[in-house]
């Protein structure tokens, strides 16, 4: 199944009954109950797959497994999340890439600014020497990685009617919202910006309060979020791509009899697939859709932006950071990035 735009808010309002309806009825006979945190609204492609995932876990386990989708934040912020998977409060979390790197560095290796031009270069990497590179590197912080990481699109950068951002300058001294991580703040503080992490969860509020004049999110998250309500302008940058790994408490899920965790990986695997052919077709139509509620766009030019970070030791820092070996790792499927 592919999702139209149609298909998808239809699914979103058969997703939410999933996640509240289903699990009470389940409850009763579920032998093993797990929690699942997720940042992304009811009608975003990741949380619909996620849902749909979980419901054949559950009728593939006999009602034995039962998994439970939390939307929107509903279990609080990408950090406090993390922190509740690693403690045990919940059992699975759809972590982005870029939060994950807070506590696993190797995460961000993928969303190294301007790294990847294309989504075949993307998968190749993802699916072969860099996301193995990446799920060992898990693995050796205590939690359990699927196999398949899930998109969540290349990203673009988003102002109010104060600015509109055309050439490196036009970054300049420009207040943006990044993720918790320190390799978007790297990124746009090489370009002049000035970065202020904040959760996605208080994102919204921030922009209409003119806490920050911008962000930086793929299309999916800027229509979902309803960020066209507090942001006018949007440069199509594809500055970095990122994803989200779903992840395990080690603990929990190595509870499980060893049936049930090939039900898991094996549901989560294939359904991250279809997500990302899901959020593909769901960008091919965004940019006209932003564009009728409002939104003005434009396309930059990457070079200068990529000879900007070169200038400013962006490449330099995070080669050292990650290591030569793994530097080289994504350069076999990028090509020379300094």
């Amino acid at each position: 199944m592919t999702l139209t735009r149609r298909k998808l808010i239809a699914a979103a309002a058969s997703g939410v009954w999933a996640t509240s309806v289903l699990p009470r009825r389940a409850m009763a006979a579920a032998e093993f109950e797990f929690k699942l945190g997720i940042n992304t609204p009811d009608t975003h492609p990741l949380t619909l797959r996620l849902i749909e995932a979980a419901n054949a876990i559950g009728a593939q386990s006999s009602g034995r497994l039962n998994v439970t989708v939390f939307p929107n934040s509903q279990l609080g912020g990408d950090p406090e999340m993390l922190s509740q998977l690693r403690a045990g409060g919940i059992d699975l979390l759809a972590a982005p890439s870029l939060t994950l790197s807070t506590l696993v560095p190797l995460s961000g290796l993928p969303s190294i600014g301007f790294a990847f031009q294309s989504y075949d270069k993307v998968w190749a990497a993802m699916d072969g020497g860099v996301g193995d590179l990446v799920r060992e590197a898990i693995g050796k912080a205590g939690i359990i990685p699927m196999k398949k990481i899930w998109d969540n699109g290349f990203r673009q950068i988003t102002s109010s009617s104060s600015r509109q951002l055309n050439t490196v300058d036009d970054l300049r001294g420009f207040k943006i919202r990044v993720p918790v991580t320190a390799l978007l703040t790297s990124l746009f503080s090489g370009l002049g910006a000035l970065p202020s992490s904040i959760s996605y969860s208080e994102l919204y509020s921030a922009l209409q309060t003119h806490i920050v004049e911008g962000q930086e999110n793929p299309l999916a998250q800027v229509s979902t979020g309803k960020l066209y309500e507090v942001q006018k302008y949007c440069a199509l940058s594809n500055h970095c791509w990122s994803g989200y790994w779903i992840i395990a408490n080690r603990r929990a899920l190595s509870g499980l009899p060893a049936d049930l965790q090939d039900i898991v990986a094996a549901n989560f695997d294939a359904a991250a697939l279809k997500e990302r052919a899901d959020l593909l077709e769901m960008d091919r139509s965004l940019q006209a859709e932003l564009t009728a509620k409002g939104m003005t766009f434009n396309t930059l030019d990457p070079a200068p932006f990529r000879a900007g970070l070169v200038k400013a030791g962006f490449y330099a820092q995070w080669q050292k950071t990650y290591g030569a070996e793994a530097w080289a790792r994504l350069e076999q499927y990028t090509g020379p990035l300094m």
